[in-house]
Protein backbone atom coordinates (compact mmCIF):
# COMPACT_ATOMS: atom_id res chain seq x y z
CA UNK A 1 0.00 0.00 0.00
CA UNK A 2 1.36 3.15 -1.09
CA UNK A 3 1.26 6.30 1.50
CA UNK A 4 2.09 9.22 1.00
CA UNK A 5 4.99 11.03 2.98
CA UNK A 6 4.35 13.97 5.19
CA UNK A 7 7.72 16.14 5.40
CA UNK A 8 7.37 17.68 9.24
CA UNK A 9 9.97 19.80 10.31
CA UNK A 10 9.38 22.78 12.89
CA UNK A 11 12.20 25.58 13.51
CA UNK A 12 12.30 27.37 16.87
CA UNK A 13 14.92 29.89 18.18
CA UNK A 14 16.64 27.10 19.71
CA UNK A 15 15.81 23.57 18.06
CA UNK A 16 14.87 21.80 15.19
CA UNK A 17 12.28 19.09 15.63
CA UNK A 18 12.24 16.51 12.88
CA UNK A 19 11.25 12.65 12.97
CA UNK A 20 13.88 10.30 13.45
CA UNK A 21 15.93 9.00 11.09
CA UNK A 22 18.65 5.73 10.97
CA UNK A 23 21.68 7.57 11.44
CA UNK A 24 20.67 9.09 14.18
CA UNK A 25 20.79 5.48 15.95
CA UNK A 26 24.29 5.86 17.63
CA UNK A 27 23.47 9.19 19.39
CA UNK A 28 19.62 8.25 20.19
CA UNK A 29 20.96 4.62 21.81
CA UNK A 30 24.15 6.70 23.94
CA UNK A 31 21.82 9.41 24.99
CA UNK A 32 19.11 7.16 26.76
CA UNK A 33 21.90 4.70 27.93
CA UNK A 34 23.11 7.70 29.66
CA UNK A 35 19.92 8.78 31.05
CA UNK A 36 18.66 5.39 32.49
CA UNK A 37 18.87 6.51 35.52
CA UNK A 38 17.17 9.57 34.96
CA UNK A 39 14.24 7.93 32.70
CA UNK A 40 13.25 4.84 34.01
CA UNK A 41 11.45 6.19 37.06
CA UNK A 42 8.78 7.75 34.88
CA UNK A 43 8.77 5.53 31.39
CA UNK A 44 7.33 2.36 30.47
CA UNK A 45 9.55 -0.56 31.28
CA UNK A 46 12.20 -0.71 28.81
CA UNK A 47 12.15 -3.80 26.39
CA UNK A 48 14.64 -5.94 26.11
CA UNK A 49 15.93 -4.76 22.83
CA UNK A 50 15.24 -1.30 23.18
CA UNK A 51 18.64 0.09 22.56
CA UNK A 52 19.38 -2.07 19.87
CA UNK A 53 19.79 -1.36 16.59
CA UNK A 54 16.58 -2.94 15.32
CA UNK A 55 14.73 -1.62 18.18
CA UNK A 56 15.50 1.50 17.20
CA UNK A 57 14.83 0.86 13.16
CA UNK A 58 11.33 -0.37 13.90
CA UNK A 59 10.80 2.62 16.30
CA UNK A 60 11.92 4.86 12.84
CA UNK A 61 9.53 3.10 10.97
CA UNK A 62 6.50 3.13 13.24
CA UNK A 63 7.55 7.15 13.23
CA UNK A 64 7.03 6.99 9.35
CA UNK A 65 4.17 4.94 9.12
CA UNK A 66 1.88 7.21 11.78
CA UNK A 67 3.64 10.49 10.17
CA UNK A 68 2.16 9.23 6.45
CA UNK A 69 -1.13 7.81 8.07
CA UNK A 70 -1.37 11.01 10.34
CA UNK A 71 -2.04 8.85 13.68
CA UNK A 72 0.77 10.63 15.37
CA UNK A 73 3.62 12.87 15.08
CA UNK A 74 6.83 11.62 16.64
CA UNK A 75 9.91 14.37 16.76
CA UNK A 76 13.27 14.66 17.56
CA UNK A 77 14.18 17.52 19.51
CA UNK A 78 17.73 18.78 17.36
CA UNK A 79 19.82 20.99 19.40
CA UNK A 80 20.36 23.67 16.27
CA UNK A 81 23.74 25.76 17.20
CA UNK A 82 25.68 21.61 16.95
CA UNK A 83 22.87 19.22 16.07
CA UNK A 84 23.04 17.25 18.98
CA UNK A 85 19.89 15.40 20.19
CA UNK A 86 18.38 16.40 23.17
CA UNK A 87 15.37 14.31 23.38
CA UNK A 88 12.46 13.66 21.63
CA UNK A 89 8.55 14.47 21.46
CA UNK A 90 5.37 12.90 20.35
CA UNK A 91 1.99 14.11 19.84
CA UNK A 92 -0.17 10.17 19.18
CA UNK A 93 -3.27 8.84 19.10
CA UNK A 94 -4.26 11.69 17.06
CA UNK A 95 -8.59 11.31 16.73
CA UNK A 96 -10.50 13.02 14.12
CA UNK A 97 -14.08 13.29 13.95
CA UNK A 98 -15.72 14.73 16.83
CA UNK A 99 -13.02 14.68 19.07
CA UNK A 100 -10.13 16.18 17.02
CA UNK A 101 -7.69 15.48 19.71
CA UNK A 102 -3.97 13.30 20.70
CA UNK A 103 -2.06 13.15 22.98
CA UNK A 104 1.44 14.64 24.37
CA UNK A 105 4.51 12.42 25.70
CA UNK A 106 8.02 13.47 25.98
CA UNK A 107 11.49 12.83 26.99
CA UNK A 108 14.66 15.11 27.53
CA UNK A 109 18.04 13.37 28.25
CA UNK A 110 19.55 14.24 31.57
CA UNK A 111 22.19 16.54 30.34
CA UNK A 112 19.89 19.01 28.40
CA UNK A 113 17.07 18.64 31.67
CA UNK A 114 15.56 21.74 33.09
CA UNK A 115 17.57 24.44 30.37
CA UNK A 116 13.57 25.18 28.69
CA UNK A 117 14.73 23.51 25.65
CA UNK A 118 10.97 20.92 26.37
CA UNK A 119 9.30 24.34 26.67
CA UNK A 120 10.24 25.20 23.89
CA UNK A 121 9.69 21.61 21.74
CA UNK A 122 6.24 21.85 24.05
CA UNK A 123 5.28 25.24 22.98
CA UNK A 124 5.88 24.17 18.99
CA UNK A 125 4.06 21.11 19.06
CA UNK A 126 1.08 22.96 20.12
CA UNK A 127 1.08 25.68 17.72
CA UNK A 128 1.80 22.97 14.97
CA UNK A 129 -0.72 20.47 16.45
CA UNK A 130 -4.21 23.43 16.97
CA UNK A 131 -2.78 25.52 13.94
CA UNK A 132 -1.43 23.19 11.16
CA UNK A 133 -3.45 19.90 11.92
CA UNK A 134 -6.08 21.68 13.31
CA UNK A 135 -6.86 19.81 16.85
CA UNK A 136 -9.16 21.01 19.32
CA UNK A 137 -7.73 19.46 22.30
CA UNK A 138 -4.28 18.26 23.99
CA UNK A 139 -3.44 15.84 26.21
CA UNK A 140 -1.32 15.18 28.97
CA UNK A 141 -0.56 12.55 31.72
CA UNK A 142 2.34 12.31 34.20
CA UNK A 143 3.08 10.74 37.50
CA UNK A 144 1.59 12.87 40.50
CA UNK A 145 5.44 13.42 42.03
CA UNK A 146 7.01 14.53 38.87
CA UNK A 147 6.89 17.61 39.79
CA UNK A 148 9.25 19.18 36.90
CA UNK A 149 6.84 17.71 34.33
CA UNK A 150 3.78 18.92 35.95
CA UNK A 151 5.11 22.79 35.92
CA UNK A 152 6.16 22.57 32.67
CA UNK A 153 2.91 21.39 31.09
CA UNK A 154 1.29 24.25 33.50
CA UNK A 155 3.80 26.79 32.18
CA UNK A 156 2.45 26.15 28.85
CA UNK A 157 -0.67 26.65 29.52
CA UNK A 158 -2.16 23.11 29.96
CA UNK A 159 -4.98 22.76 32.75
CA UNK A 160 -5.12 20.16 35.35
CA UNK A 161 -8.38 18.14 34.92
CA UNK A 162 -7.99 15.61 37.62
CA UNK A 163 -6.54 11.79 38.17
CA UNK A 164 -6.60 8.20 36.38
CA UNK A 165 -6.60 5.50 38.42
CA UNK A 166 -4.13 2.49 37.10
CA UNK A 167 -3.50 4.95 34.08
CA UNK A 168 -0.09 3.30 32.63
CA UNK A 169 2.51 0.98 33.52
CA UNK A 170 5.54 2.76 34.29
CA UNK A 171 8.65 1.09 35.10
CA UNK A 172 7.14 -2.64 35.57
CA UNK A 173 3.95 -1.49 37.29
CA UNK A 174 0.15 0.37 37.04
CA UNK A 175 0.61 3.81 38.50
CA UNK A 176 -2.13 6.70 38.61
CA UNK A 177 -1.30 9.53 36.72
CA UNK A 178 -2.60 13.33 36.47
CA UNK A 179 -4.32 14.82 33.97
CA UNK A 180 -3.72 17.99 31.51
CA UNK A 181 -5.35 19.10 28.70
CA UNK A 182 -5.03 22.33 26.34
CA UNK A 183 -7.78 23.77 24.56
CA UNK A 184 -7.34 25.56 21.37
CA UNK A 185 -9.71 28.08 22.57
CA UNK A 186 -9.48 27.64 26.19
CA UNK A 187 -12.10 29.43 28.14
CA UNK A 188 -10.68 28.21 31.34
CA UNK A 189 -8.16 31.24 31.75
CA UNK A 190 -5.15 32.57 29.75
CA UNK A 191 -2.93 30.16 28.10
CA UNK A 192 0.28 31.19 25.85
CA UNK A 193 -0.27 27.75 24.41
CA UNK A 194 -0.71 27.97 20.67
Amino acid sequence: MFMPRRKIRIETERLTLRPPVLTDFREWSSLRERSAEFLVPWEPQWASDHLSRKGFANRVHWSQRSISQGSAVPLFLIRREDSVLLGAITLDNIRRGPAQAGTLGYWTGEPYARQGFMREALLAMVHHAFERLNLSRLEAACLPENQPSRRLLEKCGFKYEGVAQSYLQIDGRWRTHVLYAALRSDRRGRTDAG
